[in-house]
């Protein structure tokens, strides 16, 4: 073996039913005694539990999916204007995605509890939306200093929410097989996740109350965003990235049409990584794993469904094949991925 790993540096909290008090601990032991509290108004009965127990100087309620730079802008002066010095953020990827923002300038620390399976606060990725076009990169100053999980916040998530959230964690380790950094403990992280997230998520969509299917859930969800941090962003994100900010396509819905697609793309090009995911799945093949689980949850199935127009499919190509990276197993030309977007779109089967 010849490889480098890195491991972020982060501290991760299980804790039931008792996020209030987990996350004054943490902001404790971080330091903060001003805190900007993010959370949309969507998120207030999660929320007002845990701002009870921390030394709150401003609660910021704007939180636009796939951040758009403006509505950074002013969660950026909201935390100036007030002298915040920790970042408490209570949401899905948009709002952590915007606590990232401010911590991306501001060096604040963030203490994350997550409201759905997202993973973005367990990796140091930011990103911003400036028109049609989403900006991602990579800043040790945005990783979360903590997350607190817990599991009674996610009891009352919808649903449909909850396979599509899911199944955006299932990418993050699915393309963790095959990201421009990947390496062999990424990809036994991502199989582990693979199958957490393919017992927990059954669980869950079954009885959304169930605390040891979202516990199994959020387990998978970490692992996955973990590898993701370490492996990078392979093929499969670099085209929910675009088709997101072009179209402003719901981002766990966009993750979950796209996945098999890439997949049943690259399977039968990464043998071991194919090997994998079928061993997680405890199925013969990567694609018919996938495939029953996104039956089995009637996952969502076609990009029309979301909005993007048919001919956003040649609008968006050339975005695309800039950002995919070079080391892809299979290689992407404009036919061919031409050809996995048309199917995308429609919404057609993957065997």
């Amino acid at each position: 073996m010849r490889f480098t790993h890195q491991t972020l540096a982060q501290r991760v909290v299980f804790a039931a039913g008792g996020s209030p008090a987990a996350v004054a601990a943490e902001v404790e032991a971080l330091g903060g005694t001003r805190a900007m509290l993010i959370a949309s108004d969507r998120e207030k009965e999660l929320a007002d539990p845990i701002a009870k127990e921390i030394p709150v100087v401003l609660r910021h309620e704007e939180v636009v999916m796939h951040v758009p730079v403006e509505v950074a802008g002013r969660a950026l002066r909201a935390a100036s204007d007030t002298d915040a010095d920790i970042l408490v953020s209570v949401g899905g990827g948009s709002t952590t995605g915007l606590a990232k923002a401010v911590a991306l300038t501001t060096g604040l620390p963030i203490v994350a509890v997550p409201t759905t399976y997202a993973g973005s606060e367990a990796t140091n990725v930011w990103g911003l939306t400036e028109g049609e076009t989403k900006t991602t990169g990579v800043d040790d100053k945005v990783l979360p200093a903590s997350v607190v999980y817990d599991a009674g916040l996610l009891t009352t998530l919808p649903g449909r929410m909850t396979v599509a959230s899911g199944l955006n964690a299932m990418a993050h380790c699915v393309d963790s097989m095959w990201g421009p950094r990947t390496d062999p403990i990424d990809r036994a992280l991502a199989q582990e996740g693979i199958r957490a997230l393919a017992t927990g998520l059954p669980a869950v969509a079954g009885d959304s109350t169930s605390v040891q299917g979202i516990e199994q859930t959020l387990y998978g969800a970490y692992l996955a965003a973990v590898s993701f941090a370490s492996a990078g962003s392979g093929m499969h994100h670099k085209i929910c990235h675009v088709l997101g900010g072009m179209f402003n396509l719901p981002h766990a819905q966009t993750h979950a049409v796209v996945l098999p697609h890439v997949l049943a793309f690259n399977a039968p090009h990464a043998p071991e990584a194919e090997r994998r995911v079928a061993r997680a799945f405890g199925t013969d093949t990567a694609n018919a794993g996938l495939a029953a689980l996104c039956e089995a949850l009637d996952a969502p199935r076609s990009l029309r469904d979301y909005g993007m127009p048919e001919d956003g499919i040649a609008k968006a190509l050339g975005p695309i094949m800039k950002a995919i990276p070079a080391n892809n197993p299979t290689p992407v030309t404009y036919a061919n991925l031409t050809l996995l977007l048309q199917a995308a779109w429609v919404g057609e089967p993957v065997s």
